[in-house]
């Protein structure tokens, strides 16, 4: 379910159109506009919190962008600017006759049920996003819906990782210690530094500490047997995690979901979702 409905919320990263709005409230670059997003359901906490909920960032690198973005425009505006070129976004990539269709609309049902099943408790970034009112248009919904379920996901994913003992930047060198050798980009690891902001003696540090543990052999270039083996349990729990808002909407639901989700994902693929992503989709086709 992730893989099909994840495209949806990722427009709000990867179109043109969020980062246009945000640039035109003030922002600059793309990592001040992708933390006010992701973050302005909170509030307007500090780069500590931030830091502390997204997980895999380089403190430094959230710092650059938080708390300067609340400074530009409030927490409020970033949420009706991201609805507002999310809204644009879909428009354009799936077309009138997808945005009008009963289809559209029965995905959204669909996909608010589960959303609102979601359990919070414990999940901030799940909590601030559900709090949000559910747009009415269709379309809109679907988007609010991944974006409540990705964040309950996500916070399940942190605290698996935070009882497996993985510390934010050693879970990044743990993911790529264990990409396929054909996936060479997301097999590198100044990607996902770059990507997410660490120093090299930072991510040297880290494998360090993870080949101590035994979970990669020396440098981190290739993950050990258990290192595998503590990532498919990571993995499992996440998603044993996940499974409450598709338990509550039923098998039957959430197979039609699928079904309804997969010609909306080819279309968002189809628009400016990059070849490598940082969310585990690249190459997904």
């Amino acid at each position: 379910m992730w893989r099909a409905l994840e495209p949806i919320h990722a427009v709000t990263y990867f179109e043109p159109e969020p980062l246009q709005y945000c640039t035109a409230l003030g922002t600059k670059g793309f990592w001040m506009s992708y933390f006010a997003q992701r973050a302005a359901p909170l509030g307007a906490v500090g780069p500590d919190v931030v830091g502390a909920l997204f997980y895999g960032f380089a403190p430094g690198r959230v710092a650059r962008a938080v708390p300067d973005a609340w400074a530009v425009a409030s927490p409020e505006r970033f949420v009706a600017a991201r609805l507002a070129a999310v809204d644009v976004a879909l428009r354009r990539l799936l077309g009138a006759d997808v945005i009008a269709s009963g289809g559209l609309a029965e995905a959204a049902e669909i996909a608010t049920a589960a959303a609102a099943a979601a359990p919070t408790a414990g999940r901030a970034l799940a909590a601030a996003n559900a709090a949000l009112p559910v747009p009415e248009e269709p379309h809109l919904a679907l988007w609010h819906a991944q974006t409540v379920l990705r964040e309950q996901r996500g916070d399940g994913h942190v605290a698996a990782l935070l009882t497996a003992g993985i510390d934010p930047v050693e879970s990044l060198v743990l993911v790529a210690a264990a990409a396929p050798a054909e996936r060479a980009a997301v097999r590198d690891p100044a990607n996902w530094r770059t990507w997410r902001g660490w120093t090299e003696e930072e991510w040297v540090a880290g494998a360090v500490r993870l080949a101590g543990r035994g979970l990669v052999e020396p440098g981190g270039a290739a993950v050990t047997a258990a290192g595998a083996q503590l990532r498919r349990e990571i993995e499992a729990r996440t998603d044993e995690l996940a499974s409450p808002p598709w338990d509550a909407v039923g098998e039957a639901a959430a197979e039609r979901l699928l079904e309804l989700a997969l010609p909306l994902r080819t279309a968002v693929l189809a628009g400016a979702f990059p070849a490598v992503d940082p969310i585990g989709l690249a190459g997904d086709g």
